[in-house]
């Protein structure tokens, strides 16, 4: 890694983080405009496919013509698991609350860090893996921030509740959107190696519009009849939290281990709250604000010094 770079990477951090933080935002908009969920995913990796794909074709076509049958492969199971993360954790949304969802699906950055030893040959530094644990307890405390209570004290649903009839459905799901994310992230940070951004992102987004396409229509929807601006937003949300927030995310993997990227999506809530105070002027909750110092604590420990 160059200093151009070095120098380059917190800033690109923040700028990913920043960004996809705006999904919530965007999909929130689309969704109270009537869009169903699986429709907004389609049409978001669909939008971005199609605005990727005029540099795509043309500035880089002879390195996508040399892309080898093992790469091939290896981006359509990377498209195929962002799809289903898209897919499996925002249907986790209708069976289980959103705090349950957030904190099964938050579990990423775990299992990146645990199989990345074993698939990339990458270890975490010990300071990294204390800062793996900070983000995802500050994680943990910004999902249960909804579902917990202070009356005299705490008061939080029974953990039996977690696992009974369509929460535990639920959560199952979004515990499934996570392992998809970090097939996702482990593929990236092995494609990227010896694949440039553009063609990578192209072949990987197609396929997750593509699989999603037909999640739409093999559940009924249909992705025409719903007002101008409701496609305005979700145009919004291909163009900043999928071409910036995910294509950054997705560039840095080139430099950084496969875990520390996944530690930095946990910064995403942390942005969502920054946002939804301006943009909605909705004041983030104390225990969001304390999970947001154990995130950012995490992020700056496990960035630190990372083994590999």
């Amino acid at each position: 890694m160059d200093q151009r770079t070095r120098f380059m990477l917190p800033f690109a951090i923040i700028i990913a983080v920043l960004a996809v933080s705006t999904a919530s935002i965007f999909i929130r908009f689309a969704q109270s405009d009537g869009a169903p969920s699986l429709v907004i995913a389609a049409l978001r990796l669909g939008f971005a496919t199609v605005l990727l794909a005029p540099i795509a074709l043309t500035k880089h076509l002879e390195e996508i013509k040399r892309f080898t049958l093992n790469e091939i492969m290896l981006g359509v199971f990377s498209g195929i698991f962002l799809a289903v993360h898209f897919a499996t954790w925002i249907s986790s949304l209708e069976y289980t609350s959103v705090a349950s969802s957030v904190v099964f699906v938050s579990t990423g950055p775990l299992w990146v860090a645990l199989l990345s030893p074993l698939l990339l040959k990458e270890h975490l530094a010990q300071t990294a893996i204390i800062g793996l644990g900070l983000s995802l307890a500050g994680g943990t405390i910004i999902g249960l921030s909804d579902a917990c209570v202070w009356n005299a004290g705490i008061s939080c649903p029974a953990f039996a509740d977690v696992l009974q009839g369509r929460a535990m459905w639920g959560n199952f799901l979004a515990l499934l959107g996570a392992w998809t994310v970090t097939g996702y992230l482990i593929i990236g940070r092995k494609l990227r190696t010896r694949i440039s951004l553009i063609p990578y992102i192209f072949m990987v987004y197609g396929m997750a519009a593509l699989v999603l396409i037909a999640l739409m229509f093999i559940t009924g929807n249909s992705a025409l009849g719903y007002e101008s601006k409701t496609y305005g937003w979700i145009f919004l949300l291909a163009a900043l939290p999928q071409l910036v927030g995910h294509s950054t995310y997705n560039w840095a993997l080139k430099y950084l281990p496969a875990a520390l990227v996944a530690v930095m999506t946990l910064g995403e809530p942390i942005g969502s709250a920054v946002l939804a105070f301006f943009i909605l002027s909705e004041s983030p909750s104390p225990a969001t604000l304390l999970g947001g110092v154990f995130i950012l604590a995490g992020i700056y420990l496990a960035s630190q010094r990372t083994g590999g």
